[in-house]
């Protein structure tokens, strides 16, 4: 009669050619003499248990002898006796078989042929019902996180197929473990999230959540971060600025604050996106340049010039903002919303310098023009139609004929009125035609009204 492996036996072994064997990652694969691990024990001594064929003195003698290869990390020589074994698999009953291919699919693992292993690990199930339940429990928990890794390695329906096998191993785990918790879950939710299901995904991260809070745990960042993503996807704001809400609150970061507000704004809540980008700014989020030109540009939008030119003049100082042509112009614009023209003419002489184009002088001989500085009003809007690239080249020579004008040079403001007439009538732009038409008139009387002075004079 074959000798029977006591249960006793069983456990010095498995201490010895399980423990010894996996790496992280591939806990409790090994010689299966019953059930693995703590949860899958409590749940074999609950139901009533399978009647598990024994281990023979002569089969255990030959696993021990494969287990001290592996121990020696001689897997080539392993894996030649264990395959030997099982070409005559009519000699052994499920369980035996069962822990070769066990043993079998671990020595593939480490030498990177996953595939051999997935191979392998199935065997171990199709012996069933000759395996303890801990021993399946284990075994499809690993083949389904081998076969997502798999997924992840191949693109379209090539992983898709990896996914769904995986997906189907998972959903028998489930089905067989007692009360999983939300981690179990959120794995789930990533398999169907790469499997781009996205309404399934959103369902298991919700149950997540839900398990998370009834069992007084804290829902971890990533969990959060994984919904809000897909929230995002649906674009079902409400969700995402609910998320990110706690997102905010539970994990403060940049980036949490930065989406926050712009969900605000996509959601068409522009006074909540205005005060969170605020909120972040005091709270020292705020520490990159796109964020300062967001909270600036946010702020004009919303008619706050004052607060808009501290907070971007701030950025300057601070060497967060660059002082670029497009940030520069964004600056003077707020100093010039704010009507304070004195900060603003700096700003787009400086931007003006190293514009190539004359917008920023432009912008300049209106300025000059405000403050009744003539002659630098003359000067910018000749360099701004030097150097070209104007929206309104007619509005342009509008300006420098006036500061012609107010500098007492009226042939040259007559002449420059001519010009805009002629180019109004050309682009029928009558507006501009009527203007030039008038102060053509004006300058005509004037100089008739000083001509008959210096007469009379005479």
């Amino acid at each position: 009669m074959p000798m029977q492996a006591t249960k006793s036996t069983c456990g010095a072994l498995v201490a010895a050619l399980v423990v010894a064997l996996l790496p992280a990652g591939l806990a409790e694969l090994g010689l299966y003499c019953g059930s693995v691990g703590a949860a899958a024990q409590a749940q074999e001594r609950q139901k009533k248990p399978r009647r598990i064929p024994n281990i023979t003195e002569a089969t255990f003698r030959r696993l021990s002898d494969a287990q001290e290869m592996v121990d020696a990390e001689q897997y080539g020589e392993a894996i030649a006796m264990l395959e030997q074994l099982i070409v005559r698999s009519r000699r052994y009953n499920g369980n035996e078989l069962a822990q070769m291919h066990n043993m079998l699919g671990y020595a593939y693992y480490e030498m990177d042929n996953i595939e051999k292993t997935l191979d392998h690990y199935e065997q171990v199930l199709a012996q069933m019902p000759d395996i303890s339940e801990g021993m399946e429990i284990t075994t499809l928990n690993q083949i389904s996180k081998l076969y997502f890794q798999e997924g992840n390695k191949r693109e379209g329906e090539a992983a898709m197929g990896w996914y769904r096998k995986s997906l189907s191993a998972w959903e028998q785990w489930l089905a067989k473990s007692e009360n999983p918790g939300p981690d179990a879950y959120f794995y789930m939710a990533q398999i169907y999230y790469q499997m781009k299901d996205f309404a399934n995904a959103i369902d298991r991260l919700e149950l997540v959540v839900r398990l998370s809070r009834e069992r007084g745990m804290k829902v971890r960042e990533q969990w959060w971060q994984m919904l809000q993503f897909l929230y995002f996807d649906q674009e079902n704001w409400p969700k995402v600025i609910e998320v990110l809400e706690i997102l905010v609150r539970e994990y403060p970061k940049r980036v949490y604050w930065v989406n926050l507000a712009s969900v605000y704004g996509e959601a068409g809540f522009p006074e909540k996106q205005v005060w969170t980008m605020e909120a972040a700014h005091v709270a020292g989020f705020l520490t990159q340049e796109g964020d300062i030109i967001t909270l600036g540009g946010l702020l004009l939008q919303n008619e706050i010039p004052n607060r808009a030119t501290k907070f971007l003049q701030q950025g300057m100082d601070d060497e967060i903002l660059e002082r670029t042509v497009r940030n520069l112009q964004t600056l003077g614009q707020a100093y010039q919303l704010a009507q304070d023209v004195d900060e603003a003419i700096p700003v787009f002489e400086e931007a003006a310098k190293l514009s190539e184009e004359g917008e920023n002088y432009d912008r300049l001989s209106m300025l000059y023009l405000e403050k009744d500085q003539h002659a630098s009003c003359e000067s910018a809007a000749e360099k701004a139609l030097d150097k070209g690239g104007l929206k309104n080249i007619l509005g342009t020579q509008v300006t420098l004929a006036t500061c012609q004008f107010n500098l007492d040079k009226l042939s040259a403001a007559r002449k420059t009125f001519v010009d805009i007439r002629r180019e109004a009538r050309r682009e029928k732009r009558r507006t501009e035609e009527r203007i030039a038409a008038q102060w053509i008139t004006y300058i005509d009387s004037e100089r008739r009204r000083r001509a008959e002075l210096e007469r009379a004079g005479g």
